[in-house]
């Protein structure tokens, strides 16, 4: 048997404005939060904030914890 409203997924909530989800626009509600979503991607809304002791391949710059390069006293 079908349901009574063959948009509405129930599966669950826009991640806009929190009203249930429609299949047309999932995970959206509508066109309306899909594009809200959207705008927020392409204006850097949702950017992952890089660490300053990060260096550009994403390695640590700092020496590893233990590493005892500088003590000339230290056998290798």
């Amino acid at each position: 048997m079908a349901s009574s409203n063959p948009k509405s997924s129930g599966s669950g909530k826009c991640p806009i404005c929190g009203r249930a989800t429609e299949t047309d626009y999932r995970p959206f509600c509508s066109r309306r939060c899909a594009d809200v979503d959207l705008a927020r991607w392409l204006s850097g809304g949702y950017a992952i904030p890089a660490r300053a002791d990060d260096d550009e391949d994403g390695e640590s710059t700092e020496p590893a914890a233990g590493s005892n390069e500088d003590d000339p006293d230290q056998a290798h």
